[in-house]
């Protein structure tokens, strides 16, 4: 297994703003070893889906390099999966239908039967296995959340790439969909890289925790390794005071960066794009 199996290089990103060009983030250095589940925190704005974006090739950095398994990662690519904040899922296909779709992209010489048995494989990893022919509107929040994951892991990538994918769920059914992603991840443990604001699910999924300064010109400020054994207890986490040590590092960062002076009122902050919204508008041109 290699050490550097993701390399992010001096990564900057700029964008336009009414008085010139705004960095938003800059200088940002990452390694992520083959296997390894790293989560990114930070205050909203600056620039952590920024870099999802630039990872799954949705959207182009300023400068700077990104290096998947000794190669350079350009434009998007079935290397690698992204569960989005909100699934994204086709209404008028079934959760069959939206999760082969992708399949079919990845297993072209495959049958079409052989590619449903993979897509339906991987809805009932992830409890939908009398699911499989509702269509998103007959599906609750968690389930097609849980499509979305199915739908990421049925790629069979490289790298998972996750923005928020429990944001939008109440805390109950978060929990669940975080243990669910654990089962799935464990099984070949693919590289991952998730954005979220939630310092308990960080310190929970993750090996280490990436600790984003405010922006503008963010950069990775701090990391924290994540020392717990796999797999993992919840409830034992839960009653260990080291989870609670590592929580307040993590914690004591965020609130230290909220203090920072604003940025000058001239720098014109780009509106926030979701990673749904990049890929829409790339399939849109």
């Amino acid at each position: 297994m290699s050490s550097k199996f993701l390399e992010i290089t001096d990564l900057d990103k700029s964008f336009e703003g009414q008085n010139g060009p705004v960095t938003i983030v800059k200088g940002f250095e990452l390694t992520v070893a083959e296997g390894e589940f790293v989560s990114i925190i930070g205050h909203s704005g600056c620039g952590k889906s920024t870099v999802l974006s630039i990872l799954a090739g949705l959207a182009e950095s300023s400068s700077g390099a990104v290096i998947l398994a000794g190669k350079e990662l350009v434009g998007a690519g079935p290397d690698r999966g992204v569960v989005f904040q909100a699934p994204c899922l086709l209404a008028w296909l079934t959760a069959l239908g939206n999760v082969k779709l992708g399949v079919d992209q990845v297993y072209p010489n495959k049958t079409s039967a052989e590619r449903s048995e993979i897509a339906a494989h991987y809805l009932e990893l992830v409890g939908l296995g009398g699911a499989l022919h509702k269509k998103p509107s007959e599906l609750s929040a968690g389930m097609r959340q849980r499509v979305g994951l199915a739908r990421a892991f049925a790629l069979s990538p490289r790298l998972l790439l996750l923005d928020e994918p429990f944001g939008m769920l109440d805390s109950l059914t978060r929990i669940e969909l975080q243990d669910v992603l654990l089962e799935l991840w464990a099984q070949d443990r693919k590289t991952a890289v998730m954005v979220t604001h939630d310092v308990d699910e960080a310190v929970f999924l993750s090996d280490r925790v990436v600790m984003m300064t405010s922006g503008p010109e963010a950069r990775v400020g701090e990391i924290l390794s994540i020392p717990f054994e796999r797999p993992r207890d919840r409830h034992a986490l839960m009653d260990s005071p080291d989870f609670y040590d590592l929580r307040e590092k993590l914690v004591t960062f965020l609130e230290e960066q909220g203090h920072r002076p604003p940025p000058p009122a001239a720098a014109a902050k780009p509106r926030k794009q979701s990673l749904w919204s990049a890929l829409r508008s790339r399939t849109a041109l």
